[in-house]
C-alpha cells in the first residue's frame, strides 16, 4: 500500500512518514500544495495525508482538483483550523476525514487503516483469505494460526493482495503500490516476492494468471 504526505512542516512530515513507514506503507512525501497536487495527479496512490495550510497552492484548493480531475483515492486532511466551517469546507470539498493538529499519531494511523481498508470494501481489522490472516492493526500475518515473518516488501504485497482479493492485479500495478517514487523500481522483483510469499504462505495460495498478473483467492465478479 503506498501513501502521499503534503504537510510543509518539515518535523511533522518526516514524523508523519516515519510512523507510516513503520507501519508498512510505501511513503512519498511533498513540502507544498504544487508539488502535491503533481504527486497525487500523476502517481497511483492508496491514501493521502493532505495538510490545508500550505504554501504556493492551498490544500483545500489541491483536493478540488483532484476531485475535480476524478481522482478518488482517500483522503485524510490535516488542520490547525478550530473553526468547524473549515472542516465541513474540508469534507465538501472531497475529504473522506480529517484529523486537527495537534494529534496523536495512533489516531492518524487509526484513520488511515480505515479509509484504506473501506475504500478496498473492507470493514474490519483483519482480512481473512482460507488460512492466511492479516491484522492491519497490529501487522501481523498468521496462517493456520501460526505467525509469519515477512520482509516489508512481502508484507506490502501480501497486504494489497488481500485487500484486493480475488481480483487479478497486474506485476505493473504491484510495482506502483510496493515502492516509493524514488525507489528503483523492477517489475520483476514482483516475481520474486511472489515466490517467497508462497513458501510461507502456501504455494496454492497465489495463483499466476497467464498474461494479466496474480490472484489471491477466488475469483469476483468485476
Amino acid at each position: 500500500m503506498r501513501l502521499l504526505v503534503v504537510e510543509d512542516d518539515a518535523d511533522l512530515n518526516r514524523q508523519l512518514v516515519t510512523a507510516l513507514g513503520e507501519a508498512g506503507y510505501a511513503v512519498d512525501k511533498a513540502f507544498d500544495g504544487e508539488e502535491g497536487h503533481f504527486m497525487g495527479d500523476t502517481e497511483p496512490y492508496d491514501a493521502v495525508i493532505l495538510d490545508l495550510g500550505l504554501p504556493k497552492l492551498d490544500g483545500l484548493s489541491v483536493l478540488e482538483n483532484w476531485r475535480r480531475d476524478g481522482k478518488t483515492m482517500p483522503v485524510l486532511i490535516l488542520t490547525a483550523r478550530d473553526r468547524w466551517s473549515d472542516k465541513v469546507a474540508g469534507i465538501d470539498a472531497g475529504a473522506d476525514d480529517y484529523v486537527a493538529k495537534p494529534f496523536h499519531m495512533e489516531e492518524v494511523l487509526a484513520r488511515v487503516r480505515a479509509l484504506v481498508r473501506r475504500a478496498a470494501g473492507h470493514a474490519s481489522n483483519e482480512i481473512i483469505c482460507g488460512p492466511v490472516r492479516l491484522d492491519l492493526r497490529a501487522g501481523r500475518v498468521t496462517v493456520d494460526g501460526a505467525p509469519v515473518k515477512l520482509t516489508s516488501h512481502e508484507y506490502r504485497l501480501l497486504s494489497y493482495l488481500l485487500h484486493h482479493r480475488g481480483k487479478v492485479i497486474s506485476r505493473t500495478e504491484l510495482t506502483e503500490h510496493l515502492y516509493e517514487q524514488d525507489f528503483d523500481r523492477d517489475s520483476n522483483t514482483v516475481e520474486v516476492f511472489v515466490g517467497r510469499l508462497r513458501k510461507k504462505i502456501g504455494s496454492d495460495m497465489i495463483e499466476t494468471v497467464r498474461g494479466l498478473g496474480y490472484r489471491l483467492g477466488d475469483p469476483v465478479e468485476e
